[in-house]
């Protein structure tokens, strides 16, 4: 707790004390809901889905009215203008000003509207399995559109006549803005499409061979465990398990959860499914537990958050030094299914760039062009551009724009992803963001750290988790996303790191120059 028990306290302090401890209680529900969420995309019968919609949304009709309570709103109010709330970067300071911000945001919208969308998400998750399953965009359509709509009733409540898309961003990115996102992506997209084209059109560019082979799913189970264990997820606090659509969630400040997916003919996908997925839950294992439920205890944002899990996930695991430590006991694990490759080349095919249609499955690249496409897309259906009947096409368009390729199927274009019917409207754009964050930070814990490919080829990562608990994780939520970076690093927010950290890299690979 904020306060040691037997300190006496002067009345703000008693005050902010009864605060902490009501939105901890209101944490509590949103821990059980997203239990309830976890279990819907796990375990949960075939036949329990209209019931669990309906279970999820009342608790979140529950949850809601404890976030616009008159009193909280009181208290927060008398404590805003304390001198607990001088400092917005303390840990009382930031708690204060955070939870202010979120009462309001919170109180602009109704209950009702809170519920439909709860249960509306919902439903669209279950529908989007099957249409997925069964490429069967028509029987999706309704839900998107209803989604959509919901979505855009609540920007036009929050917005203050400003961009609506930009009161969504705010909720996943606080502080960021759409004029200025566009730009740093445009800087970005300058950068990485003429690179795309050389790496693509290089002579010795790697095959992807060492990826291409059957391994069986214990196997890859057994190997993604133990690569988790080694980077120093927690599985004494956090279990692992399989999805549809990889995902990490916290019940509790000792329970985070991973999921994956395993493809037998597909190695990676479970593997650095979980590389990816364990970077979230480090992240989430690494913040104050004794302030779980309120601001410092809480992650900074979802790009903050991405810049983590694609740190752990590309920065690390796609490194020669990696691969030359993981080679021979990832070999050993998965019964011998690389005796025909060595560490170097399966650093080189956990490299290679190409154009490709499935967002989770791209390289480090071209992967920031499937978020642009995504980012477009969702501005336009929100303000109404773009109608959800013909969002199929402009997909398809978008990626022959921008990667020279056209999806085949449903499957392998629109309905890919689960954000949407998720309700994860403005949530796309976080992973590039992560992806610039990350490129700040490594180089930054190569400057502090020393050598970091001798401290990854010996396997040693606890240097570099603590750099980062030290660094980003302590911290919370008590600086803007930006604010965090910036202060770790020592830079603004630039696309360049990202892009000279993409050619030292992938140039030798491809045999580029």
């Amino acid at each position: 707790m904020p306060f040691a028990n037997g300190i006496a306290m002067t009345g703000m302090e008693e005050l902010f004390a009864k605060t902490c401890e009501y939105v901890r209680d209101t944490a509590r529900l949103e821990a059980t809901l997203a239990l309830l969420e976890w279990d819907d995309r796990t375990f949960r019968p075939a036949d329990g889905g209209a019931y669990r919609a309906e279970q999820i949304m009342q608790l979140s009709g529950v949850i809601h009215q404890r976030r616009t309570d008159d009193r909280l709103g009181e208290m927060l109010g008398e404590l805003s203008a304390s001198s607990l709330a001088t400092d917005p970067h303390s840990d009382f300071g930031a708690t204060i000003a955070r939870l202010y911000k979120d009462y309001r945001r919170h109180s602009r919208l109704s209950v009702e509207l809170v519920q439909a969308i709860s249960k509306a998400t919902t439903l669209g998750q279950q529908a989007w399995e099957q249409a997925r399953h069964r490429n069967d965009w028509a029987s999706f359509q309704p839900h998107m559109e209803t989604i959509f709509s919901l979505r855009r009733r609540e920007a036009e409540m929050l917005s203050d006549g400003g961009p609506l898309y930009d009161s969504l961003l705010d909720h996943y990115e606080e502080g960021a803005r759409s004029q200025q996102l566009s730009a740093t992506l445009a800087e970005l997209r300058t950068g990485l499409i003429p690179l795309v084209q050389s790496l693509s059109d290089a002579p010795a560019r790697p095959d992807g061979r060492a990826w291409r082979r059957n391994v069986a799913k214990d196997l890859q189970r057994a190997a993604s465990r133990w690569v988790a264990e080694q980077v120093g997820y927690d599985f004494q606090r956090g279990r692992l398990d399989e999805t549809s659509h990889p995902f990490c969630t916290t019940l509790g400040p000792n329970d985070c959860r991973i999921l994956t997916r395993y493809q037998v003919d597909y190695f990676p996908s479970g593997f650095y499914g979980t590389l990816h997925e364990a970077g979230h839950g480090m992240y989430e294992q690494g913040l104050r537990g004794q302030w779980y439920g309120l601001p410092p205890g809480s992650a900074a944002s979802l790009g903050v958050h991405e810049s983590q899990s694609r740190l752990w996930e590309n920065f690390i695991g796609r490194s020669r030094s990696f691969w030359l430590w993981a080679f021979p006991k990832l070999n050993s694990i998965l019964g011998g299914a690389w005796h025909d490759f060595d560490a170097e080349q399966t650093y080189r095919d956990a490299n290679r760039v190409q154009p490709s249609l499935i967002r989770v499955e791209a390289d480090e690249v071209t992967y920031n062009l499937h978020i642009l496409i995504r980012f477009e897309l969702e501005m336009e259906l929100i303000t109404g551009e773009l109608s959800c009947a013909d969002a199929p096409q402009a997909w398809n368009d978008r990626y022959h724009r921008y990667l020279g390729i056209r999806p085949r199927d449903f499957r392998d274009g629109i309905l890919q992803d689960i954000h949407w019917s998720a309700g994860l409207i403005g949530y796309f754009p976080t992973y590039t963001l992560g992806n610039l964050y990350a490129a700040q930070l490594m180089r930054t814990i190569a400057r502090d750290v020393g050598n970091i490919d001798e401290v990854v080829q010996r396997g040693e990562f606890g240097e570099i988790l603590q750099w980062l608990r030290e660094h980003i994780h302590c911290c919370g939520r008590c600086y803007e996303p930006v604010s965090l970076i910036e202060r770790a690093t020592g830079q603004a927010l630039s696309a360049q790191p990202l892009i000279d950290y993409l050619r030292t890299k992938l140039d030798p690979i491809h045999a580029v120059g």
